[in-house]
């Protein structure tokens, strides 16, 4: 499952949420400190892809 990287911009504090695709586009996350879900950015992260053809 993808991890998602956010930022509240209310408490100022980053957090990671691990959920599949269809949960991510039901909507937001609440930021674990404060509770927002309206003051809640996602960020853009790296990520990292395994495959079994060799490049």
């Amino acid at each position: 499952m993808p991890t998602y990287d956010y930022h509240c911009k209310k408490c100022k504090k980053d957090f990671s949420v691990i959920r599949s695709l269809k949960e991510h586009e039901k909507g937001k996350s609440a930021c674990p400190k404060c509770k927002s879900r309206r003051q809640v950015a996602q960020l853009v992260s790296n990520f990292t892809t395994i495959t079994s053809r060799k490049s």
